[in-house]
């Protein structure tokens, strides 16, 4: 089995449902409201977990009940959350989303207690996954592992030279790597991915189109996740041996997949219904 460690965010999702986004200044009446686990660290580990990986997260939440809301289920799927802390100075993160009729999004979130995160030195697995939504010194510290270290560079901004330079898999959207792009030679890599939703991803080694697929057409009901189960299941498949080609199409499938159900974590699929929807 492989071993997964996530450096990243935990938040607690607050959801509202409507017809179509607001534009500026517009007030509009969702048809409900949810709570939800979320968080990009807390949905790649447990995507990772789903996908039948051994996976421990190292994160901050607050001390507070959020915290056991946003932690359930992670808990639930098998997560090792033995390097979660709770602190006392901030309360455990939050996200607003709203998520129109086609499953499009906007996401407001309030960093909190994932602001506060430090590691003691770099975790030890066969995979070390991180995101932007924890302070530099962390996402520094995770990508300095042995391991097989993919940064997924969301949400966007600039990343110093040195750190991307520890990096073997740098995952981001096309607004991201414009962003990283303006100060980093991403060409330079040793792999990059580059999503388009459901435009598909392509996969770039040394700067050179490796692979690229799109995703199944499937009935969009919210899109929140579907980045966050992309990233890690792609590096799991490139673990695992599949090639550059087979191993984009099966996350852009667990993309997709993640789309077709509501809220973050719980739209995640599980190893199983991957493979009877492949199938």
């Amino acid at each position: 089995m492989i071993s997964v460690a996530v450096v990243g965010s935990v938040n607690l999702d607050l959801v509202a449902r409507l017809e179509r986004l607001p534009g500026p200044g517009e007030t509009l009446t969702a048809h409900d409201v949810t709570r939800v686990p979320g968080g990009k660290g807390a949905n790649q580990a447990l995507a990772c977990a789903r996908l039948g990986a051994s996976v421990r997260l190292v994160a901050a939440v607050g001390s507070d009940p959020l915290a056991d809301e946003a932690l359930a289920l992670l808990r639930d799927g098998g997560v090792d959350l033995s390097g979660v802390v709770a602190v006392d100075a901030q309360p455990t993160g939050t996200a607003m989303i709203q998520v129109d009729d086609q499953g499009d999004t906007t996401i407001v979130v309030d960093t909190g207690a994932n602001g506060t995160l430090t590691l003691d030195g770099p975790p030890e697995a066969d995979v070390v996954l991180t995101v932007l939504e924890v302070p530099d010194e962390a996402v520094a510290a995770a990508m300095a592992a042995t391991g097989f270290t993919v940064l997924n560079a969301a949400p966007a901004r600039e990343v110093p030279e040195a750190v991307l330079r520890t990096v073997d898999l740098l995952s981001v959207n096309v607004d991201e790597h414009e962003v990283l792009s303006r100060t980093a030679d991403l060409d330079a890599l040793p792999a990059v991915v580059v999503t388009r939703g459901a435009s598909g991803a392509t996969l770039y080694r040394h700067g050179s189109v490796a692979a690229e697929a799109v995703p199944p057409e499937v009935e969009a009901v919210d899109g929140t996740a579907a980045g966050d189960a992309f990233t890690a299941a792609l590096a799991l498949a490139l673990v695992e041996g599949l090639d550059d080609e087979a191993a984009l199409r099966r996350a852009c499938t667990v993309g997709a997949l993640t789309a077709t159900r509501a809220g973050a974590q719980p739209a995640l699929p599980t190893r199983s219904e991957l493979e009877e929807f492949s199938a």
